[in-house]
This record gives structure tokens, C-alpha cells and sequence, in this order.
């Protein structure tokens, strides 16, 4: 696990977030706030399974629960926003950004993972945990990132 490459990654996507001016999302897709409001509740999940990696205890990771609208949607309404989930992401990728930097051969420990994210990724198996954040840094970040920067390049209209 590059721990210096999702630091990166995050801070890209940061100055992305940071940028603003999004429009509104196409028909069924995420609005700004929901895509940032998913990485952080994501991101708090990647967490706990990394702390149970490093503390040598059994843990399964599923990003399902993080991608329902109404949690999602209470997320954006709890901070206030875009300016306020962006601090929640800084945070919550901070927190995962060190304890991937502390993984080191535990990175190897499998872990019950399951992705889904569209036809991009579609995980459900066990991974080395350093693998599971891997597809985190090089599919579902871009993924994202690729999402926001459309919203800013062809709003659609509400």
C-alpha cells in the first residue's frame, strides 16, 4: 500500500472539492455533496477495518451501507454542505492516510471485502487489506474525482 500516493490522491481530490461551482448531478446520479459525503462515510469504514487489521482482529468491510441516499443525504445535512463535509474529508482521509502508513506486513492480513462500484469495481471476496486499499487509490477515488470535474464541466438542468 502506497501510503503516499492516496495521500495525493486525496489531496487532488480535495482541491477539486475545494474548487466548487458543481451543478447538478444527471438524472439518478450523486449530487457533489453525496459523492463527498460517500468518501468520508467510506472512508470512516476503511478505518475501522484498518484498526482491525493493525489490533490483529477478524473484520469484514462492506461499503454498501455507505451508499444509500437518505444516509448519505442526513451526512450533507448534518455538516451544512459542501465547505463542511470537505473538513469531514479532510479529516476522515487524514485518519485513513495514517493508519495505512502503519500497516506494513499486516497489509497482507485478508480481509471479507466487498466493493461495488458500478461496472468499475465489483468485489466480493477476501483481499489482502493492502489490495482492498490499492482498488480504493487507483478505481474508486479516480472514479469519483471523474465525477465531480463532470459536474463542473456539463451541469444539467435541475
Amino acid at each position: 500500500m502506497d501510503a503516499a500516493a492516496l495521500r495525493r490522491a486525496y489531496d487532488e481530490l480535495l482541491a477539486e472539492v475545494d474548487a466548487g461551482g458543481f451543478g447538478p448531478p444527471p438524472e439518478g446520479e450523486l449530487s457533489a455533496e453525496q459523492i463527498v459525503a460517500h468518501l468520508a462515510a467510506n472512508d470512516e469504514l476503511m478505518s475501522e477495518a484498518t484498526e482491525a487489521v493493525l489490533a490483529g482482529s477478524p473484520f469484514a468491510y462492506y461499503d454498501m451501507d455507505t451508499v444509500h441516499r437518505p444516509q448519505l443525504d442526513a451526512l450533507v445535512s448534518e455538516c451544512g454542505g459542501l465547505d463542511g463535509l470537505a473538513v469531514l474529508l479532510r479529516a476522515t482521509s487524514r485518519k485513513l492516510c495514517s493508519l495505512a502508513e502503519r500497516l506494513g506486513p499486516a497489509a497482507d492480513t485478508p480481509v471479507e471485502t466487498v466493493l461495488r462500484e458500478g461496472f468499475d469495481l465489483d468485489v466480493d471476496d477476501s483481499l489482502p487489506w493492502g489490495r482492498a486499499l490499492d482498488l480504493h487509490l487507483r478505481v474508486h477515488l479516480p472514479l469519483h474525482l471523474t465525477q465531480l470535474r463532470a459536474l463542473r464541466r456539463q451541469p444539467h438542468l435541475a
